[in-house]
């Protein structure tokens, strides 16, 4: 088995989210030197979670007017027609999932096999998600047209 700490992991989120930003929501992303975390008054987080060799978790965070956005993009609707949460959630969990899927098989391919979860969302004003105990916690932030967002990875090996 191959050392987690040797993997290109920030390498591979950033590839994972350019690859899903560009192929279905059609939008090229900006990564910006930041390690800070998103402070946003009304965001939305996609996460999804890695169990097997390694454990661990993918967040996307998206303040909310970049959210919509998205689903705009994605379900190919004017922006002022996307008015539904449930529609935003569930682009921010497709997302988010095919991000961790994309991260899964890098994950795999090097070594580490393990499953996906269901994305799981969480959205509110002001909060911080806090996740502790890591082997390897990465984080990068990206701009689209003005619309700042930001993705955290957490890992490490069950053994």
């Amino acid at each position: 088995m191959s050392d987690i700490n040797k993997l290109d992991l920030i390498g591979f989120a950033i590839n994972s989210t350019r690859d899903v930003f560009q192929t279905m929501l059609s939008m090229k992303l900006n990564v910006i030197e930041s390690r800070l975390p998103m402070k946003s008054p009304n965001k939305i987080v996609g996460c999804v979670s890695f169990a097997g060799d390694v454990m661990g978790n993918i967040c996307v965070h998206v303040p909310t007017p970049f959210a919509r956005v998205m689903t705009a993009a994605m379900l190919g609707m004017e922006l002022d027609e996307v008015e539904d949460e449930g529609e935003i959630s569930d682009v921010i969990g497709e997302v988010s999932n095919m991000i961790g899927g994309d991260l899964k098989s890098r994950l795999c391919d090097a070594g580490f096999p393990c499953q996906l979860s269901i994305p799981s969302i969480t959205r509110g004003n002001d909060f911080v998600i806090e996740s502790k105990g890591w082997m390897r916690h990465e984080r990068f932030a990206f701009q689209q047209e003005g619309h700042l967002a930001m993705v955290e990875v957490f890992i490490k090996t069950v053994n």
